[in-house]
């Protein structure tokens, strides 16, 4: 996946110390969104994870356990190598529409409303100057990440981005349970983002009890039904006030009284987290 801002031309898959992210926290954003984007072969050439281990290691918008488990993702990708990490990766996000990293599929399903969301998020790609350079959808999750990584250092409102990514979180709280019960280390990327966007990590644990019964969609019978459905819903997800799925406006995350968010509005989140035996936040 590669997109293109003005003047400045970037891949996911290129060194990420480039100094467009360089001097945003939020450049975990960067790294979030190649983790979770297939693991090209270049993903594991020069020294991409190496400083994707780094920039996780020193990031002070997640927990010390957040760390470990995204640090402990990314190691497990350089011993298991290209490859088979590209082979596990098609059988978990790639089959079944559960683990979908196509964001409005959870919203919208196959329905027409999907298109005109589509359309709304593409607007407002074109308005930042970001540009799709390949043949991908505006809403999958690792391209709309970095598109974020990017803003955040344009409109320099970490608080803005921290909410656009809160809109979503009952999709990534619903995605980080799913991975839980697959035993999967990705699960560690979904949790950072919510303790970005200022959400408890509680609430995987809810969605886990409501997801605890239903039947996977990655078997060969659920597949072969799929072929047979018109629309799948996931759990009747049920969309935060500012959702598109409640409104197509020009932003993934309605804008509707955001603009001028009063201190209510504040994310609900430690500016920095330390860990319990530091007395200073680690600094990037």
């Amino acid at each position: 996946m590669q997109t293109t801002q003005l003047n400045n031309s970037t891949s996911v898959h290129e060194p990420i110390t480039q100094p467009t992210i360089g001097n945003s926290d939020l450049k975990l954003l960067k790294v979030l969104s190649l983790l979770i984007d297939y693991p090209s072969n270049e993903l594991f050439l020069s020294d991409t994870l190496a400083d994707c281990t780094e920039i996780v290691a020193k990031s002070t918008l997640i927990s010390p356990e957040v760390r470990t488990q995204i640090i402990d993702l990314i190691e497990d990708l350089i011993d298991t190598g290209s490859l088979e990490a590209q082979a596990r990766y098609d059988g978990l996000f790639e089959r079944g529409r559960s683990l979908s990293l196509w964001l409005f599929e959870h919203v919208h399903g196959e329905s027409r409303d999907r298109g005109q969301a589509m359309v709304d998020l593409m607007g407002q790609y074109q308005e930042a100057g970001f540009e799709i350079s390949v043949k991908e959808l505006p809403d999958y999750l690792p391209l709309y990440l970095e598109f974020l990584a990017y803003q955040a250092t344009i409109i320099e409102d970490d608080i803005q981005i921290r909410m656009d990514i809160a809109d979503v979180s009952h999709i990534l709280a619903l995605l980080a349970a799913r991975l839980e019960g697959r035993g999967s280390l990705y699960k560690g990327c979904f949790n950072a983002l919510l303790q970005i966007a200022g959400k408890p990590l509680d609430i995987v644990e809810e969605y886990q009890e409501k997801i605890s019964k239903e039947k996977r969609d990655d078997s060969f019978e659920a597949l072969d039904k799929e072929w047979e459905e018109e629309v799948v819903t996931f759990l009747d997800a049920q969309q935060e006030e500012r959702c598109p799925s409640q409104t197509s406006t020009q932003n993934l995350a309605a804008k509707a009284g955001i603009k001028n968010a009063s201190a209510t509005n504040a994310v609900d989140a430690p500016v920095h987290w330390v860990d319990f035996k530091t007395n200073q936040p680690v600094k990037s």
